[in-house]
């Protein structure tokens, strides 16, 4: 199932995305009601097409929190001390943690502001995980009962500021810096173990930027067990599970496009502010 969250005569809905059979166009059903903690969900009877005019699909939920999960890859560990972005060559044997505020979270085709403050700054295309209920001291045996499904995401750095300040609040945090969508993907029908993820920069795709959720060294029922150790994730809460290898500069104008298999695409332009 795709749920997505869409704007119609300015009032932000749910609805369950559909694709028609007799011409394959995808369709918004829309929804009364929120798709978290099993709260009743009731089709309204309206329908629209995803590319109508005046509809506008936007990020699939705004969090209360997102947790990033630092070179939870050992190939993107690798790149960035390569690149002398890291002192070490080699991914952290413990889960490391950032956060980006509710206020970085973007939808689709919403522009990426490359802030006045950095001259640096990267896509990393990931996996996030969407949380659908109340989650703490949760074991990684029964983390994915808490998981209500998955979404395309672009962790937005500024490589710069990243090495430059203490901690990496601007770098990570900065308004814009956190892409989310199309839609979600419910967990029974997404690939979480071996979903593939590539990246296309000016519509070009950058295979140095591909992998595959296989190879993540922390696995998702792992990261959730950790982080709902010490924090209660909420319903919507989403985590960043780490991007898979390399990571490349962005300029103005240019459009950045973050494909998973089996949940689609998620493109936004940068724009200078």
């Amino acid at each position: 199932m795709r749920i997505a969250r869409f704007l119609h005569d300015d009032t932000p809905q749910y609805a369950f995305v559909q694709t028609d059979e007799t011409d394959g166009t995808d369709y918004l059903i829309a929804l009364e009601g929120f798709p978290f903690a099993g709260a009743a969900m009731t089709p309204t009877g309206e329908r629209f097409r995803v590319d109508q005019d005046g509809i506008r699909l936007l990020s699939p939920v705004i969090p209360s929190k997102v947790y990033g999960l630092a070179k939870n890859y050992e190939a993107h560990a690798e790149f960035m001390h390569e690149q002398g972005w890291s002192a070490e060559d080699h991914a952290p044997a413990d889960i490391h943690l950032f956060m980006k505020p509710s206020t970085s979270v973007i939808g689709p085709d919403d522009p990426i502001v490359y802030p006045v403050f950095s001259d640096e700054m990267c896509y990393e295309p990931e996996v996030a995980v969407v949380m659908g209920r109340i989650a703490k001291n949760v074991s990684a045996a029964d983390a994915m009962d808490y998981v209500l499904g998955f979404t395309c995401t672009n962790d937005v750095t500024l490589r710069d500021l990243q090495q430059g300040d203490p901690m990496w609040t601007r770098s990570k945090g900065f308004d814009t810096s956190c892409p989310l969508g199309p839609w979600i993907v419910t967990r029974d029908e997404f690939n979480w173990r071996d979903a593939k993820i590539s990246f296309e920069l000016n519509g070009e795709e950058v295979p140095e930027a591909s992998g595959t959720t296989a190879n993540l060294i922390h696995s998702i029922p792992e990261q959730i067990a950790f982080i709902s150790s010490f924090t209660t994730l909420l319903p919507g809460d989403v985590i960043l599970t780490g991007t898979p290898y390399a990571s490349g500069t962005l300029k103005s104008g240019d459009e950045c496009t973050v494909k998973v298999s089996g949940i689609g695409k998620l493109r936004n332009v940068v724009v200078r502010a």
